[in-house]
């Protein structure tokens, strides 16, 4: 079994890009920036924040936060984003989920403009990904889709399971990787709270990837030998024995899956942190006009 360790990924992309945005500066051109808007005092979403601003600072991008308090109206939130969209020094920024219940999600994320949704949520950017068109990918999907590729795992021909169907991984990830070419190519079931013998589906991957955001919800008599298995869960538990009060664990039942695994994320330490670098990544790619 090995680990797949999206931290020491994520440090050597990261390495990459601030090689990149040097090489920007020493041309004289326009460094990428990162705008991340943050409505109310949703711990989680703090966390998430302050962690791509960091991010943003290691590899040399400008970025900026815009804060507002959770009783900020829609209409304020969308004059941001407006704002946003016509601000030429900014190449890409992200309204950070979930906004206050007031507000709908998904009028808000329809205003973005597309060619700045470095998060991969605009449906224009969904279709073109659907459709194989260059597009800025989700960024938990692409930071899989990146994990599978720098660890030269065979995807072509392989049974994948996805499990949890949600727009922001389960979906993605699911048509990127029976997408023609590598990594894709697979042969790709998507799996969800309504499917019938949901363990006897995942028996049969190749690939497995948990994104139903219950912990340790996949087994170990789930788990054929040799499966490669895709953590993307972060769920908080209760552990007196941790300072914190609580510990941080996947979707998988990692000490009962892992013996059986060729490869493995972990959680902490997986797919969280190369989230986070695809969208650097797809800043990038805005700063650039590599896919507009």
């Amino acid at each position: 079994m090995q680990l797949l360790d999206g931290k020491v990924l994520s440090q050597t992309i990261k390495a990459e890009l601030a090689l990149e945005v040097a090489q920007l500066r020493e041309k004289g051109m326009k460094v990428p920036h990162l705008v991340a808007v943050l409505i109310g005092e949703n711990a989680a979403s703090q966390v998430y924040v302050a962690s791509k601003i960091k991010s943003c600072e290691e590899v040399g991008f400008k970025s900026t936060m815009i804060r507002r308090d959770a009783d900020t109206t829609e209409e304020e939130v969308l004059d941001i984003v407006r704002k946003l969209n016509e601000d030429p020094d900014v190449d890409g920024f992200i309204v950070q989920l979930p906004l206050p219940k007031h507000i709908n999600e998904e009028k808000v994320t329809l205003a973005i403009d597309h060619r700045k949704d470095v998060d991969g949520f605009h449906p224009i950017n969904f279709g073109r990904m659907a459709q194989g068109l260059p597009a800025f990918l989700p960024a938990t999907p692409y930071g899989i889709v990146e994990i599978l590729r720098r660890y030269n795992i065979e995807t072509s021909g392989k049974n994948c399971v996805v499990v949890g169907r949600s727009n922001i991984v389960g979906t993605p990830i699911s048509i990127l990787l029976s997408r023609k070419g590598y990594p894709g190519d697979c042969t790709v079931t998507l799996t969800h709270s309504r499917t019938k013998d949901l363990a006897a589906e995942v028996r049969r991957a190749d690939i497995i990837v948990a994104a139903i955001g219950i912990p340790n919800f996949v087994q170990g008599d789930w788990v054929k030998e040799g499966a490669v298995v895709i953590d993307v869960g972060i769920n908080r538990i209760e552990d007196p024995s941790k300072k914190s009060g609580f510990r941080l664990v996947g979707d998988v039942d990692f000490e009962a899956v892992a013996p059986k695994c060729s490869y493995i994320t972990p959680v902490p330490g997986g797919v969280g942190l190369m989230t986070v670098t695809a969208l650097l990544m797809n800043t990038l790619k805005a700063c650039t006009g590599e896919i507009y």
